[in-house]
């Protein structure tokens, strides 16, 4: 069916509305006026193919929705719009969720190309209600965490990769700039699938954090379009079971005491027993067997090594699992917090993970995609740059670098044969901030 002039200015309208934005900020957008893209939504008015791209990517959506037979009325980002819109509504907030789909929807076009099938049959889904109070939620997140360990049959070992388990589940994962505030999002969307964000911003140790956070909202609340973790909202039952699952995921209770004990921890360096005589009690103190004594910080760098975590979330850990009491916790994080932990790793012989390098990995895959797609001669050697700017790398010496490496332009190769054939998505807004 072919799409009349008409009903695509009522599609255009019905994307505004749904993302909740004006007339005139859209109009901006494109570099028309008010009245002229009044016009385009009554239909009067033709619209061009750049602007279509550029108002395809600022309501969140690919430009092949606006022309196919059938227009849905909501996706991931207006869905957003609805349920969070406070956040959202940030404009900061709102040019990142853009990227993100926009990023999330070229992924997912590069490896349908390259032929790699997401099997979400694979994604487990747990049916647990939502929680009434902070203790329920954290319940809840302990056992998800428990059962979901059970399912991949990972036992209580470390974690490997987060980004390599959430993808051999066949969700898709991307680091972005996002702000400060916001550690994460959980996309569902009918062309992306399952997408989550870590914020590129953050360590490598907080955004493993971070991706295991998000999985539970994978396995939990898919039935949400999408979901943003902000830290100021960490005391949302959601959030507070994202959190509780992310800890024991990370960090399993048998893992923790079996490593503790292997260090000859986890018990009291002393005994004490307080005798009674009716009217007050005389405290008696004496050591215990050798081998328990109290925990140390340098046991706590241990720890969060063996587990890939931050140090004081293996502090918040052990002090949940009560090895720790609260005065020992406090002591152990004020010691961390003046930069006494970085020493003891170093004297250890533990390196932290090169963050830059981790920041890299999305971009590294992503960029090795678009060149396998160019390879097969699914994209043109113009969408190939779109690609590359759309990560943030030059474009400037491509062309040059890529003749260096035997790819030989558009011409005809002897791998290769140019054709027509190119998806249409953004092209427009590929400058910034995606790494």
């Amino acid at each position: 069916m072919t799409v009349t002039q008409e009903e695509l200015g009522h599609r255009i309208r019905d994307a505004r509305e749904a993302c909740r934005m004006t007339q005139d900020a859209a109009a901006k957008h494109i570099g028309v006026s008010r009245p002229t893209f009044v016009q385009i939504e009554a239909g009067k008015r033709s619209v061009s193919s750049l602007e279509l791209d550029r108002l395809a990517y600022l309501f969140g959506r690919d430009i092949r929705e606006f022309v196919a037979n059938q227009f849905p009325q909501e996706d991931a980002l207006t869905a957003l719009f609805r349920a969070q819109a406070s956040v959202v509504g940030e404009p900061e907030v709102l040019e990142k969720l853009r990227t993100c789909m926009a990023l999330g929807r070229e992924l997912t076009n590069l490896e349908r190309l390259v032929g790699i099938d997401r099997d979400l049959s694979a994604v487990a889904s747990y049916p647990f209600p939502a929680p009434k109070a902070r203790w329920e939620a954290v319940q809840q997140g302990q056992r998800l965490a428990e059962e979901e360990r059970r399912r991949l049959g990972l036992g209580f070992a470390p974690l490997p990769d987060m980004t390599e388990l959430l993808e051999s589940q066949g969700v898709r994962t991307a680091m972005v700039e996002l702000p400060n505030d916001v550690s994460g999002l959980t996309l569902s969307d009918r062309k992306v699938g399952l997408f989550v964000v870590a914020n590129d911003v953050h360590h490598y140790l907080r955004r493993r954090f971070s991706f295991a956070h998000e999985y539970a909202h994978v396995v939990a609340d898919r039935d949400r379009s999408g979901l943003i973790s902000q830290t100021s909202a960490r005391d949302d039952l959601i959030e507070v079971r994202a959190n509780a699952f992310a800890a024991n995921f990370l960090m399993p209770e048998d893992g923790v005491r079996g490593f503790v004990a292997g260090l000859g921890k986890g018990r009291p360096s002393r005994i004490f027993a307080e005798v009674f005589d009716g009217e007050a009690a005389l405290r008696v103190e004496g050591r215990s067997e050798p081998g328990t004594q109290t925990i140390q910080l340098y046991d706590v760098v241990l720890l969060a090594h063996h587990f890939s975590v931050s140090r004081v979330s293996a502090l918040y850990r052990l002090r949940n699992l009560r090895l720790l009491s609260e005065a020992e916790f406090n002591h152990l994080k004020a010691l961390d917090d003046d930069g006494k932990g970085k020493p003891l790793a170093r004297a250890l012989g533990l390196s932290e993970p090169d963050h830059a390098e981790m920041r890299s990995e999305f971009k590294h895959r992503f960029l090795g995609l678009a060149l396998e797609a160019y390879r097969r001669d699914e994209i043109s050697r113009g969408k190939l740059r779109e690609l590359v700017a759309m990560v943030g790398r030059s474009v400037d010496d491509l062309d040059q670098r890529l003749d260096d490496a035997g790819f030989c332009g558009d011409a005809p190769a002897p791998w290769a044969r140019r054709s027509t054939r190119e998806q249409p998505l953004a092209s427009q807004r590929t400058r910034g901030a995606t790494h």
